[in-house]
């Protein structure tokens, strides 16, 4: 299991609360850099900057109608900091960031109070204690309030003090396999097509040779990039740029996948497990059309389930996803649910197994037989034992759940019933 060296801090909040500002006076660059964004005044894309040579902050809009940009930046954060203006307090687009950051099952992060050089003390006080009944029994329920001014300055360097010296940032991996979804790719002069994202599991050297999903093309590496820095290597957990030896006749976008040759593919189906938030207003229904979030892309896809019509406001249960096209999945990611129309972030989920069966009884069967899995290793030999008449190796079983066999026969090893 590896460790990573590099930490992504990821700033969230409503708009105009001053997230890019925050982050601009942390580093002094502005992430705003698109003219539609400077002449709005309004983050639209992500944005990135590096307060350390081991800490990237991510900048995601606030505007609800950027969401799917938010989900794309958000989703290889390691640590969350929740901003929100002293003089508004919490808002539309704080609820539902705060809900997205946990679906997403970020647990380490803290909360900024940014504008308070346009409160007086009164106040201050009574928005703050609002944050505390907002984040109670949550992973931000004894989290720090870092209370800013980027107009003033004040409070910036203790917080700039506060993400470099902790050490809540600690993350490992369990998958060794080399995978990065794309977050950004553009066009470098004498270079070809750059790409950027975070490593989320494995590395990746000068040289090695990789896959690029969903057009399945192979390729090798000419350079890598991190902080601004050429590198040899890409370790889990950086934040990175690649440019390829070639790549003619394709035009790599948000949401596509750079990974090991021989592991991950596209689905056209995946068995999941799903919560929907509880403060809803609405079900989710049986073959209703929705978005999936997973990595950086976004898919609409029809929902199933076993033994349901629906599935209420903060109920639980396991389902088939169908696809609308072929999406990059893998065992054990998580995903977003937002609704086809009004767009509204309804829950979140886990990838169970992928593929399915042509007939829906067979499918039904094996909804019901792993939604009654109460760990990985009881997942693991529900997958097994559904292949009876097509059985897995050891290498096609660690194809199919893209783990090494190190770390296939670990799982296998804690359940003694799958030997």
């Amino acid at each position: 299991m590896s460790k990573a060296s590099q930490y992504i801090v990821g700033l969230a909040g409503h708009i105009d609360h001053g997230k890019t500002s925050i982050v601009h006076s942390l580093t002094g660059e502005n992430t705003d850099n698109l003219k539609e964004e400077i002449d709005r005044g309004m983050t639209i894309n992500i944005g990135f900057s590096f307060l350390t040579e081991n800490i990237t902050l991510i900048d995601v809009p606030g505007h609800e109608r950027f969401i799917k940009n938010m989900l794309a930046g958000v989703n290889s954060i390691d640590y969350a900091l929740l901003v929100i203006a002293a003089d508004d307090g919490i808002m539309p687009q704080t609820i539902e960031h705060f809900e997205i950051l946990k679906l997403l099952n970020i647990t380490k992060g803290s909360i900024i109070l940014n504008k308070v050089d346009l409160v007086d003390t009164d106040w201050l006080l009574l928005v703050e204690n609002e944050i505390k009944d907002f984040v109670k029994e949550t992973f931000l329920e004894n989290a720090p309030i870092h209370k800013v001014s980027t107009k003033t300055n004040s409070g910036i360097e203790e917080l700039k003090n506060y993400l470099i010296k902790s050490q809540n940032f600690i993350k490992e991996s369990k998958r060794e396999i080399f995978r990065l979804f794309v977050d950004r790719s553009f066009i470098s002069k004498g270079f070809g097509t750059v790409v950027t994202g975070t490593v989320i599991s494995g590395n990746i050297s000068v040289g090695d040779k990789i896959k690029i999903l969903p057009y399945n093309k192979l390729t090798n590496i000419r350079g890598l990039q991190t902080h601004d820095k050429s590198v040899d290597k890409l370790n889990f957990g950086d934040r990175g740029a690649i440019n390829f030896q070639s790549i003619d006749k394709i035009a790599i976008s948000r949401g596509n996948h750079i990974s090991d040759p021989n592991h991950f593919s596209c689905y056209e189906a995946a068995y999941v497990s799903m919560k929907l938030l509880s403060k809803l207003d609405k079900s989710i229904k049986n073959n209703e059309r929705i978005r999936i979030y997973s990595g950086t892309q976004e898919v609409m896809a029809r929902i199933f389930f076993a033994n349901k019509k629906e599935v209420e406001p903060g109920e639980k249960a396991c389902a088939l996803l169908k696809f609308e096209k072929p999406t990059i999945l893998a065992w054990n990611d998580v995903f977003i649910i937002r609704t086809y129309s009004p767009l509204i972030t309804v829950g979140g989920g886990k990838i169970l197994d992928l593929d399915c069966y042509s007939k829906w009884k067979d499918n039904k069967e094996h909804i019901i037989s792993i939604s009654t899995c109460n760990n990985k290793q009881d997942l693991i030999e529900k997958i097994i034992n559904s292949k009876k008449l097509n059985p897995h190796t050891i290498t096609s079983l660690g194809n199919h759940l893209s783990l090494t066999k190190e770390q296939l026969m670990n799982y296998m090893n804690e359940n003694t019933s799958i030997k």
